[in-house]
């Protein structure tokens, strides 16, 4: 096909056609054997019986009736549901009959295969449970659960086991091996987010065996929910698996496996539904003829395989066509500034008079504070959504489109626990950055202050805790781009109305020009106490540069007290040395916030996070962990976490915080400037 583009693309000399026309022939030979290969392929979509299949029968409906009118609806809208990744959900209401329904397939097999499993499951369980208005089952790849109760964010109580016939030989060497496993895998799939909540790995078993596991949870139960609800199959292996080589437990809203042999598909994964999903019609009865069942299937997914074919060909034209109306009419290829799709872009930006309405010709009755790049606005547009706008206070030298690329980039960095730039603006010299508005503030007012800090119980300052880190570990490893915030701090975590917490000012430093490479800068710019000594003394900085500043503000979130002006019995001192001193004596839990001590909270696990910001803090950057082994330790409390090593004592408590100290810690020059800006680093490598 790439020979026969080249072809098109320019002149057909006489030597040339005959080739050419092979090539078509080929060409056309070709879709004909990927269409009949996907029509033979159709025969293995074919599903065996059920693992597993309940139907309620305390509650029954019967012919013709509202209810099994709904669940008609319902069934044949469910497998346009998909979010995505393999789980549908669908309910509808017409009377007072309402019909639930879910199915979630198996997070390791392909979009066809899970389709097809759903419209199996939907005409086979009407079969089994032809008038019961609550049934659910599971095949091996998917599970089908319909009820006339609702349904989300509920595990169900009812269970199935299955066991592998075969044993073990060494019963202790092998569970001493799966436990692990599947409790590192349960706290993978919970942390999974509301898409997708599934993980799979190995591990190597007694002799040389290798034991592999999944587990899986709907995606609508919360992280605690889906960790409460493994924990509590996984108990039952002791009871109902010891011994066996392999074994599942199965319920509605949780699942997980175990096999000594490869069951796992490591390369497929569920992937997003295509643009157009066609519904399966509404069956004219529940149960359907077996024979008609297999025919419908089949023309179902041949005509599929026919559009989807056509498809193919008719993009395959357009693409030839439009390269060689390009040749001929000799389109110069874009340069690498003018790559990128301005119509994207300009979908970003606001007009300024817009903008300047918002925030009230930007008064001081609007200004939520002031950083070194700029004054934050709260604005409110037409149609009542607020926005938080930052206004920049110099040209940043860039030219118009360089600015509109940069801020595309960071607007795709998207988390959820990231405040998400929603566009920007530009007149003049003005430039103008709009983010969502975070209705809470940021953390610094609440944790800070001795009367607001007393709504903060040890539960949410853990989950501002874990959330921050899960922030940073999208930041340093699985976003677009590697990017080192430089200035993370409690005044850069904003929360929402949920008390979700978002990282604030983590790209600015794209959007403006320094003198500097990947890992060295001629200009510091960051905050006094949470910057790390080899950047604060030698402008070295990595990710574990941000990992120092994460464990200050951990010690922070456990004392309730700033970094500078820790109060003690002997005066005034800094909280990294004061809290490395007490953990040392063994008397940590005498820096503890007050209001936490009065609470319900577990303080072994207060003290396990002072453990952790320690960590963090350690002088030597390759003793410091990585923040996704932070991540894990927040999560799994099984793991063992190493001594801390002493923190750097650069710091001293008589110095202003607001003031930084070139004589205390700058080597390279008095004339240097630290920078209290609000600043972010980007790594200029893509991901």
């Amino acid at each position: 096909m790439q020979l026969l583009h080249m072809h098109i693309l320019f002149p057909l000399h006489k030597k040339k056609k005959k080739m050419f026309i092979f090539e078509g022939k080929l060409l056309l030979l070709l879709t004909s054997f990927i269409f009949i290969s996907l029509i033979n392929t159709t025969t293995t979509f074919a599903q065996p019986d059920f693992l597993y299949s309940f139907c309620q029968n305390a509650e029954n409906y019967t012919a013709n009736s509202t209810y099994q009118k709904n669940l008609n609806t319902a069934l044949s809208t469910l497998p346009t549901t998909n979010n995505g990744f393999g789980f549908y959900n669908f309910s509808t209401s017409q009377g007072n009959d309402t019909v639930y329904s879910v199915s979630l397939c198996r997070g390791d097999i392909n979009l066809d295969v899970c389709q097809s499993c759903l419209n199996d499951s939907i005409v086979k369980l009407r079969q089994v449970c032809p008038n019961q208005k609550e049934a659910f089952a599971y095949y091996d790849y998917c599970m089908l659960k319909y009820s006339n109760q609702i349904i989300l964010g509920t595990t169900g109580t009812r269970f199935y086991t299955r066991g592998n016939p075969r044993n073990i030989t060494d019963i202790d060497g092998f569970n001493g091996a799966l436990a692990p496993l599947l409790r590192k895998l349960r706290v993978e799939a919970a942390a999974g987010g509301p898409l997708k909540k599934f993980a799979s790995d190995n591990t190597s078993g007694p002799g040389f065996s290798t034991i592999y596991g999944l587990v899986q949870c709907t995606p609508d139960l919360s992280e605690q929910q889906c960790s409460n609800c493994l924990e509590s199959i996984i108990n039952r292996i002791v009871e109902y698996l010891d011994g066996k080589q392999g074994g599942r437990i199965l319920l509605p809203g949780c699942n997980f496996r175990y096999e000594i042999y490869r069951f796992v598909n490591q390369s497929a994964r569920v992937s997003p539904p295509p643009p157009v999903s066609q519904p399966i019609p509404p069956p004219s009865s529940p149960i359907q003829p077996p024979g008609k069942k297999n025919n419908t299937t089949r023309t179902m997914i041949i005509i599929t395989s026919v559009v989807i074919v056509i498809l193919i060909i008719i993009i395959t034209s357009l693409c030839i066509i439009t390269r060689f109306r390009k040749k001929r009419k000799q389109i110069t290829p874009p340069t690498a500034s003018e790559s990128i799709q301005i119509g994207t872009v300009e979908s970003l930006q606001y007009k300024f008079g817009v903008i300047k309405a918002a925030t009230n010709n930007f008064s001081d009755d609007n200004k939520l504070g002031r950083g070194g790049f700029g004054t934050v606005y709260k604005g409110t547009l037409e149609g009542g959504n607020q926005i938080a706008v930052k206004r920049l206070a110099l040209d940043s030298g860039q030219g118009d489109l360089e600015f509109k690329n940069e801020v595309l980039l960071v607007a795709r960095l998207q988390h959820r626990n990231l405040v998400r730039l929603l566009g920007f603006s530009i007149e003049g010299s003005e430039r103008l950055l709009i983010y969502e508005f975070m209705s809470n503030g940021s953390l610094d007012q609440l944790i800070f202050d001795r009367t607001e800090r007393t709504s903060l119980d040890w539960e949410r300052r853990y989950n501002i805790i874990k959330g921050i880190a899960k922030g940073l570990l999208y930041l340093h490893e699985d976003s677009r781009l590697r990017i080192i915030h430089r200035d993370m701090k409690a005044s850069n975590v904003l929360l929402d109305l949920q008390m979700t917490p978002k990282i604030a000012d983590f790209g600015m430093a794209r959007l403006f020009k320094y003198e500097e490479t990947q890992g060295d800068t001629s200009r510091i710019a960051g905050t006094f106490g949470y910057m790390a000594p080899e950047y604060a003394m030698h402008g070295q900085f990595s990710v574990k540069s941000d990992v120092f500043s994460y464990g200050v503000l951990l010690l922070e979130m456990v004392t309730g007290q700033k970094i500078h002006g820790f109060q003690n019995r002997n005066g005034v001192e800094d909280l990294v040395s004061f809290a490395w001193k007490k953990w040392r004596n063994g008397t940590a839990i005498d820096i503890i916030d007050p209001t936490l001590k009065r609470g319900t909270c577990s303080l072994r696990d207060v003290i396990r996070s002072i453990h952790i910001g320690l960590l963090c803090v350690q002088e030597n950057v390759n003793d410091r962990p990585t923040i996704a082994s932070i991540v894990l330790m927040l999560n799994t409390f099984s793991i063992t976490l190493p001594v801390p090593s002493e923190p750097p004592f650069f710091m001293r408590s008589n110095i202003d915080p607001e003031m930084p100290p070139l004589q205390e810690y700058n080597s390279r020059s008095r004339s240097s400037q630290i920078s209290v800006n609000q600043v972010s680093m980007s790594d200029f490598l893509p991901r």
